[in-house]
């Protein structure tokens, strides 16, 4: 009997690629009058603008809260105000959102008071905690809150100054600055500085409501250096994207630009499956002088993609050359691991370069230090980090019209696009500056249009009970004056307001419930595991378990109680934290020659002494994370001094991510250094590994 066969299947037909197309440089006839703009300002002495100086005068009688565009001077406003409080004898403290922007401001501002009048505080760094003016971040800020609530110690300070306030609702860090203005006693003024946004004046009217003083509003809208919006086409040509309409001039997308979108093909400047022709863009871009440049792009892998399309974009001028390699020797000598860079020979020989959160913070540094110098052409960037670059450009292009937001890919808020539109233009550097949107499958040019006119968005209260916090608090307050602060949060203030006048008196007390609930939820649990008493005071295990401002403390407390921790070696103290510090779900199956019989030992009893405690977390329904392996073998072995391409390939994570955990591990090291009257072994463990992980190429200083 003859045997069957299957039959054979067709392999499918690759698709075909289309037709390159041919992008040559050309503009609009509407753009002449534009591109006329073009050019550097003449230099003039400075003159603060109005806003500014209404500001000032404005801080130095009550709080005072500035909203204004990226780069139209509050930085100013600031210093203006220190330098009055530092000439009456007085102390300031200025809290930035990111260590990165911490350094650049401790920079600036030792330069403009001199460097034995300014201290920093960024966990990373501590130098002249004691100076009149500090530098710090938010979470520094804060917990020098708790500590003088605690203490009864009036916090150290004359004035506050809050940069991007706006990160008020932000979903993960929004609950630190909420904190801080709440805690900060009223006899300390507060400037805000802020992105545009929509309820500035809720915002304040709340701050007056809790601080029994008035906060002034200084709003700007308008841009230090105009911008305007293009669309760069598929053939090259550079249009304007929207255009003045009807009485009232609203804008709207180009005609142009409209007829190609109503084309049964839609325009792209790439094919479906990859990314547009960078370097012909830039040859675009320059024919116009409109370098240098941001793209925004959707991920990490098309920015390192996008360097690979920009080899014809030589350096033509030998001059220039010259000056770009010298100053990126002189910047490389600080940090040799860096000539290593498998992108460097992009910056040398191409002037691009890009920059994301998969970065080494030195790599980011050293792109945007040429970038602001004005050495290179282009740099490539996420737009998720839009709001962290620290470098302004001539123009920015966006490629997609949304932005993961941690959860899913969301349509572009105007904030974000103001973030982003908030790097084109450099002031004193530019008459004008230009944003593009680039045609291409994540591009909704339609709602690009709609976000050159849209409002700023509305900060919204992100502030959500936590154990660190409960703790904290309780250090100084019963658990009835907890609940009272709680009621002056800007969530309650809000969900008053949104009830209206006419609401009644259960619903006004229900509005407070939320946080109320949860914070007696998480305090009953402190109760039953005996961190705090019957009365709602701390125990002893409370009271040092409050100090470990960390992740995940109520875990890392129960495991110094337990014994659990390694107590005598920095190496095996630096994995094991590195474990709970950890946020990624990484492929756990190490091979046998990476895992050291100590650290496998420890790894079992922290995970075994632990379970019966996490049970119980989780029957309650607090958050937990799962403890994995390979990055407490990551830790342990960059600790133990192994080179850093080996601890990368052990990690399996981007060096900007590793860099991320073990900088994490090391502010978290820095809170169990300071149980040492507690627990001494560990401590002055931690303080080693402290030292030990903290090294080139995750800290230097360029």
């Amino acid at each position: 009997m003859r045997k069957r066969h299957a039959p054979r299947r067709r392999r499918p037909r690759p698709p075909r690629r289309p037709p390159e197309v041919q992008i040559r440089p050309g503009a609009d006839k509407r753009l002449k009058e534009v591109f006329a703009q073009i050019g550097v300002p003449a230099p003039s002495p400075f003159v603060p603008d109005d806003f500014q100086t209404e500001a000032v005068a404005a801080v130095a009688r009550s709080d005072c809260l500035v909203t204004a565009p990226t780069g139209s001077g509050k930085t100013w406003i600031a210093e203006q105000a220190i330098r009055n409080v530092f000439d009456g004898g007085g102390r300031a403290w200025y809290a930035c959102p990111l260590k990165a922007l911490s350094n650049a401001k401790y920079a600036e501002f030792a330069q403009a008071f001199g460097h034995a009048n300014v201290g920093i505080l960024t966990g990373d760094r501590r130098e002249q905690p004691d100076a009149p003016i500090i530098i710090g971040t938010t979470e520094i800020l804060r917990n020098q809150l708790y500590d003088a609530m605690h203490t009864g110690v009036a916090l150290e300070t004359d004035f506050v100054v809050l940069d991007e306030a706006h990160f008020l609702g932000d979903y993960d860090r929004g609950v630190v600055w909420e904190e801080i203005m709440i805690y900060l006693p009223a006899r300390i003024p507060l400037l805000l500085l802020s992105a545009t946004i929509g309820n500035a004046l809720e915002i304040a009217d709340w701050l007056s409501a809790i601080r029994r003083k008035a906060c002034r509003v200084v709003p700007e809208t308008r841009r230090p250096v105009p911008l305007y919006p293009l669309f760069f086409a598929p053939s090259g040509t550079l249009m304007p994207l929207v255009v003045p309409t009807g009485p009232k001039a609203r804008l709207r997308l180009y005609q142009k630009v409209n007829d190609l979108f109503k084309q049964k093909k839609k325009p792209s400047l790439g094919p479906p499956w990859g990314l547009p022709p960078f370097g012909d863009m830039l040859q675009v871009l320059r024919a116009y002088d409109l370098l240098p440049a941001i793209f925004f792009l959707k991920s990490r892998a098309d920015c390192g993609n996008a360097l690979k399309l920009c080899q014809a974009n030589r350096i033509e001028d030998p001059d220039r050359q010259v000056e770009l390699q010298a100053r990126i020797d002189a910047l490389l000598a600080a940090t040799p691991h860096l000539r290593n860079h498998r992108q460097l020979r992009h910056l040398e020989r191409l002037a691009v370069g890009a920059h994301h959160s998969g970065q080494l913070p030195i790599w980011k540094l050293l792109l945007e230090t040429l970038m602001s110098e004005g050495l290179l052409d282009a740099v490539f960037a996420t737009s998720t980090v839009a709001a962290g670059v620290n470098f302004p450009a001539r123009t920015i292009l966006f490629l997609n019209s949304d932005r993961f937001n941690g959860q899913e890919f969301a349509p572009l808020t105007a904030t974000e696009y103001h973030q982003m539109t908030g790097r084109a233009g450099r002031r004193g550097k530019d008459k004008i500056g230009f944003a593009v949107a680039v045609p291409g499958r994540f591009m909704d040019v339609h709602h690009a249009a709609r976000l050159v006119s849209a409002p700023p968005s509305e900060v919204t209260s992100q502030i959500r009970i936590n154990f660190s916090m409960v703790l904290n608090l309780l250090l100084s307050h019963t658990p009835e004056q907890v609940e009272d602060l709680l009621k002056r949060s800007f969530a309650t203030f809000q969900l008053i307001r949104s009830l209206g006048p006419k609401a009644s008196r259960q619903a006004l007390t229900q509005s407070h419930r939320r946080l109320g609930d949860d914070f007696q939820r998480h305090l009953a649990f402190l109760q039953a595991h005996g961190f705090v008493d019957g009365d709602g005071r701390l125990t002893a295990d409370g009271e040092w378990a409050s100090q470990l401002r960390v992740d995940q403390p109520l875990l890392i407390a129960e495991g110094f109680r337990l014994g659990a921790f390694p107590q005598n070696d920095p190496a095996l103290m630096a994995g094991i934290v590195g474990a709970f510090v950890n946020e990624n779900e990484p492929d756990d199956r190490i091979p046998p020659n990476w895992l050291p019989r100590q650290l496998a030992r420890a790894y079992s009893k922290i995970r075994r002494e632990l379970a019966p405690f996490a049970r119980s977390m989780h029957r309650e329904h607090f958050p937990l994370r799962p403890l994995f392996m390979r990055p407490a073998v990551t830790l342990y072995h960059w600790a133990h001094g192994a080179p850093w391409e080996k601890v990368v390939r052990m990690a399996e994570l981007e060096e900007g991510n590793l860099a991320m955990l073990i900088l994490r591990t090391a502010d978290n090291l820095r809170h169990i250094r300071s149980l040492m009257a507690v627990f001494p072994d560990a401590a002055r463990a931690a303080g080693e590994a402290v030292e030990a992980i903290l090294k080139d190429p995750v800290v230097t200083d360029l």
